[in-house]
């Protein structure tokens, strides 16, 4: 009893003692006219009102404690003190629902060596626009590609810092799960793919999975690079022959290329493929099929086809559409090139229209299909009313910037980017206007960020948005890869 006594009594004098060292409050301030050395830079972003705290690191040297006060312009306040920033999550939807569409300023103040210091307020932009849906997809996986590892895609409610998987290659070890794919955010309808010994393409729709069997005799390769017909009767899919070699330089780490790739349309309820002539040439590479909101234009890349590896630095792919029939799946019309990249010695690709139907963002490098090792690849923007295109200055960095998707609501995107160290993607959301500008990027919040991403090896890709929580059975989807049970598809 005596021991149990003097444990609590010596328990709450630590306690006492940590929270003296890490509260004290500022007095005898001296200010400083530079801003906060803060980890990540979120000074003067735009937000949306339901992302999840931005919480930040002074990274400004060794400090014993540090206290931010964020000021609404439209009233509240929030006040942080201690060793870390770490913002309470109701109290912060609370400051930003109150400040929508008016700005935060924060006050920082570090303790060092017994002196505070103030530095200059910086401050967010709280949009006008709604977040619209409830958080991302994405997969994670370590970034050198030479083996599948452990690897995943997860989901992330945005709203707070809370990540749950909804498929891990632990459930099918050696499987290499691609690009989980929905149907304009909506977790309804989605779709992916399945490397490995036990490939296959998976369908969800009318509430049920569906495992295709990942090639057909008249294809290419599998199906890969989805994007769904807004209509759901539909997902294109690129059917492609894909490679990958390593450089020996340190500037050129890894080249992904396609050998041969042709775009097919495939009809879920028949599991029927309807093959066009227009997107299955022999002299061409058509890639990455995406349809427009209205579903009656498919738009791709395409690319001369070159003798492959010996002439990879050749293939330079344009931004091209043509007539889509919903009725039957069939392309109409001819080919029609909207942005013709090889002219200017680059490459178009990954484009995603905008839902409203006003623009189409796609990843311009130097060659090839696969830009996400490419230096030089940056993010623009080709506007549909005006038919010209864009470099995205706003957010594109000196590093790799590519793979993107819009949130529903077409005010939202999310990107990848190397723009840290090179090495490891990161995802960064940025918001558009009606007028066409484009806010400072930020990197996905995380509860200390600063050791979140320094411990996290993996990369993120592929990411996109998400209405709703995707709710998904892994173990029975385990079951199934491994299963090898298959839906054959039919070329109609």
């Amino acid at each position: 009893m005596m021991k149990t006594k003097y444990m609590k009594y010596l328990a709450a004098g630590v306690t006492a003692l940590l929270l003296a060292a890490c509260s004290s409050t500022p007095e005898n301030v001296t200010r400083v006219d530079t801003l906060p050395a803060i980890y990540p830079d979120y000074a003067g972003v735009t937000i949306p009102a339901e992302i999840a705290p931005m919480d930040f690191d002074f990274t400004g040297g060794s400090y014993d404690c540090i206290d931010v006060t964020v000021k609404g312009s439209k009233g509240g306040e929030l006040h942080t003190n201690g060793e870390d920033v770490d913002f309470d999550v109701d109290d912060w939807h609370a400051l930003t629902a109150q400040n929508k569409g008016g700005k935060l300023t924060f006050t920082v103040c570090v303790e060092q060596d017994g002196q505070w210091k103030q530095f200059r307020d910086f401050t967010m932009t709280v949009s006008p626009y709604a977040l619209g849906d409830w958080g991302l997809t994405y997969r994670r996986i370590a970034p050198g590609y030479e083996v599948y590892g452990m690897m995943g895609i997860y989901q992330r409610d945005l709203s707070n810092f809370d990540e749950t998987a909804i498929f891990e290659n632990t459930a099918a070890p050696g499987a290499c799960v691609n690009c989980h794919t929905s149907n304009r955010t909506n977790p309804s309808q989605f779709t992916f793919h399945v490397r490995g010994d036990h490939g296959a393409t998976l369908i969800h729709h009318d509430g049920k999975d569906e495992w295709l069997q990942a090639k057909n005799d008249s294809l290419h390769g599998s199906m890969v690079y989805p994007y769904w017909h807004p209509s759901g009767q539909w997902v294109a899919y690129s059917t492609n022959q894909t490679h990958q070699s390593f450089h020996a330089v340190r500037s050129e780490r890894i080249e992904v290329f396609d050998q041969s790739s042709d775009i097919l349309i495939y009809h879920p309820s028949t599991h029927e493929i309807v093959l066009n002539p227009t997107v299955m040439t022999k002299d061409h590479y058509e890639n990455y099929p995406v349809f427009s909101p209205d579903g009656r234009t498919l738009y791709f890349v395409s690319s001369q086809a070159w003798d492959i590896p010996a002439h990879y630095k050749n293939i330079r792919y344009n931004l091209c559409r043509v007539g889509f029939d919903p009725k039957t799946g069939k392309t109409v019309g001819r080919v029609d090139t909207i942005f013709n990249a090889r002219q200017i010695g680059k490459s178009a690709n990954h484009p995603r229209p905008s839902y409203d139907g006003r623009y189409i963002m796609f990843t311009l490098s130097d060659y090839g299909c696969f830009p996400i090792w490419h230096k030089e690849a940056d993010n623009w923007l080709f506007d549909l009313r005006t038919g010209k295109a864009r470099p995205m200055t706003e957010c594109n960095s000196k590093n790799t910037d590519s793979w993107h998707n819009w949130s529903a609501n077409s005010h939202w995107f999310v990107f990848t980017s190397r723009r840290e160290n090179g090495l490891y993607t990161r995802l960064y959301l940025a918001s558009i206007d009606d007028k066409g500008h484009i806010s400072k990027p930020f990197l996905l919040p995380q509860r200390h960020p600063a050791e979140y991403y320094d411990r996290l090896l993996d990369s993120y890709n592929t990411p996109d948005f998400t209405a709703r929580k995707v709710k998904f059975d892994e173990r029975a989807a385990g079951r199934s890869i491994l299963s090898d049970k298959r839906i054959p598809t039919v070329v109609k």
